[in-house]
């Protein structure tokens, strides 16, 4: 999904006491951090932490029951936003439509919202999928492509409108170890070229400590730990450090890949 924009740089978020619940039952509990313009920022988990019910009001699907979001400024899921920032998502599945080829998953966006004629999508595809080291693929079928594979057409999906803000939602969920850490490598590339501001949710944490500025852990409803990666290594949180499963050491530090 995509939004059109009339600003220019990459979006900043600021969430404050962001709280949710369903049939009486917390889920959010007055969440509060904020994502610098620019950074990778990682939101990381177990299951059922609230990370992707903090990801729908991040993309304005719901409306949260006390506090706000502001993307720019411009809170989540106001018309005004829509007109300020452009956002894109990349699904967990990928969201590839079966019956469009992969040349047509990537230039829907222009396609619908009538923003080119055939020669200019062909062109803004063909540097999209350049991108992430799928050109020339426009013409296979999502049928055909492999689990990473998918999951690269659908970032150059989000890539067309060039967006000020891209969110993942478990980008290396199904994936095996080679193709997990080869998305964390496109992920860390889309950075260094594009300098768009990047939020990922996952519970993996090779992928978050392979790829973050900073990281938030996020556990029943709330956000224990803000922090880069090697200052969320040396916490002692039993629940992060239940989580992560490692032994910390004080000493302990971190590599980009």
């Amino acid at each position: 999904m995509s939004t059109t924009a009339t600003s220019n740089g990459p979006a900043s978020i600021t969430v404050r006491g962001l709280r949710r619940s369903y049939d009486d039952v917390p889920v959010l509990r007055g969440m509060t951090f904020e994502v610098h313009a620019g950074e990778i920022f990682v939101i990381m988990g177990p299951s059922g932490s609230g990370k992707s019910v903090l990801l729908r009001h991040l993309i304005g699907l719901e409306t949260p029951d006390a506090g706000e979001i502001l993307i720019n400024g411009h809170v989540a899921h106001s018309e005004e936003l829509k007109d300020q920032c452009r956002m894109a998502m990349v699904f967990q599945s990928g969201g590839l439509l079966n019956s469009l080829t992969v040349g047509e998953n990537v230039g829907l966006y222009l396609v619908e919202h009538e923003l080119a004629d055939a020669a200019g999508v062909a062109r803004v595809v063909a540097e999209k999928l350049a991108l992430v080291g799928l050109a020339g693929k426009e013409d296979l079928w999502p049928a055909e492509l492999s689990g990473g594979m998918r999951k690269r057409v659908a970032i150059a999906r989000a890539l067309v409108a060039d967006p000020q803000l891209i969110l993942f939602d478990e980008p290396t969920s199904e994936l095996d170890p080679v193709m997990s850490a080869m998305v964390g490598r496109e992920i860390l590339e889309l950075k260094r070229r594009t300098q768009v501001t990047t939020l990922v949710v996952t519970h993996d944490r090779d992928l978050a400590f392979g790829i973050a500025d900073r990281i938030a852990f996020v556990s029943r409803g709330e956000i224990r730990f803000v922090g880069t990666p090697s200052e969320v290594r040396q916490q002692r949180d039993p629940e992060l450090h239940e989580f992560l499963n490692v032994e910390f050491q004080t000493n302990t530090t971190h590599e980009q890949p």
